[in-house]
């Protein structure tokens, strides 16, 4: 099969995957939260930011690499986590963690994936980070940092921007629960989908693995809860500082929009900021991540993460122009491995790295940090 010619964009690739992938479990990874203005929020202020174009530069190969966190990454995109991974796709977590060794760059496995961070230890590489949403008790805690360090995961990433469950209404129509239970009429859908179903078979059901080592009596969840809202807590500076010191190595904090909260976490040591309004899933009327990157970026010199409805290798020479660091894309892995399975990671891989090289080749730009001298219009904010 030619992957190029094919599948030579995400979209591609989201069609595909959208037939290959039950319903109920299409609408956990599609979806967002409300009427899903947050969603089409950050595509569309993508959409305004214009690049100027420049001239007589001769033949030269754009250098995609960047510095991160003292590392030196050949590209400046990874993979943000997503809850549950491993019901989108059979083994989704060692899959992803494995093309992420493969390609040099960051994975990032969530608190409530499918697999716990020692069922990944010997896919990941060497840029492992573990999200981290915030346990209530110190004990439980301290055992989740341990386990992580331990299984060879560097970097903590601690989410703030679920303080509470959101709505997610098109997930809650489509009949899905925490844990899923299969019903008559998610059996028909999952009967459609054989490659999905018989990996799950062949894994075993997905579950909250980690979170079942602490909470495996917890049940009476609704549909848009899980277990791990039951040990969580909404974190504050006080459990920023304990957290802070009880890592050893790089913390990020995901989930910051407010340039006020950048200055506040600049002070307090953190080593990088994730801007991220949570994909639109946890609230529906938050600025588009792209909109509120350069008001970030004047008001702290940290590096700074972004994610937020990136497709494609365009979307991330804009936020490079705009001040971003790195690029995180979460569901676009997800409808990769969907249509391809196992060979879909790399594949995007591909599609990104190319249509980057094209861009910055079109812009006249030799290295990514140039990018920030084009820029003609920006998102208002």
């Amino acid at each position: 099969m030619d992957l190029d010619t094919r599948y030579p964009a995400l979209a591609d690739l989201r069609t595909r995957a959208r037939r290959r992938i039950p319903h109920f479990v299409w609408e956990f990874l599609d979806s967002g939260t409300g009427v899903e203005a947050t969603m089409a929020r950050n595509r569309t202020e993508l959409d305004k930011i214009r690049l100027m174009p420049s001239i007589l530069h001769g033949e030269f190969a754009p250098d995609l690499s960047v510095d991160l966190l003292g590392h030196k990454l050949p590209l400046p995109f990874g993979i943000a986590p997503i809850g549950m991974s491993g019901l989108i796709w059979p083994d989704a977590e060692r899959l992803l963690a494995r093309a992420a060794a493969t390609a040099h760059i960051p994975y990032t496995l969530s608190t409530v994936a499918t697999r716990t961070p020692e069922d990944v230890q010997d896919a990941l590489g060497d840029h492992g980070w573990f999200q981290f949403y915030p346990p209530r008790d110190e004990e439980i805690r301290s055992d989740m940092l341990i386990r992580a360090k331990a299984a060879g995961f560097k970097t903590l990433v601690l989410t703030v921007d679920v303080p509470v469950g959101s709505r997610r209404e098109r997930q809650t129509r489509s009949g899905l629960t925490t844990p899923p239970r299969l019903t008559p009429r998610l059996l028909a859908q999952v009967a459609r989908c054989p490659r999905w179903a018989m990996g799950q078979a062949r894994m075993g059901f997905p579950r909250m693995r980690l979170i079942d080592d602490y909470s495996e009596r917890l049940s009476g969840l609704s549909s848009t809860n899980h277990a791990g809202y039951l040990l969580r807590t909404s974190p504050d500076m006080d459990y920023l500082r304990w957290l802070r010191a009880a890592w050893d190595g790089p913390m990020i904090v995901k989930g910051v929009l407010h340039t006020g909260d950048a200055v506040k976490l600049q002070a307090e040591g953190i080593d990088a900021l994730w801007i991220s309004n949570h994909a639109g899933r946890q609230f529906d009327a938050a600025p588009a991540t792209i909109e509120v990157l350069p008001g970030i970026r004047k008001a702290c010199t940290l590096p700074l993460i972004i994610d937020g409805g990136f497709e494609n290798g365009l979307d991330i020479l804009r936020a490079c122009a705009l001040g971003a660091d790195f690029i995180m894309l979460g569901r676009a892995w997800h409808y990769a491995l969907g249509a391809l399975g196992a060979n879909g990671p790399a594949h995007l891989v591909d599609i990104l790295r190319a249509d980057l090289s094209a861009n910055m080749g079109q812009l006249g730009v030799k290295s990514l940090p140039e990018a920030a001298n084009r820029v003609v219009s920006v998102a208002n904010g």
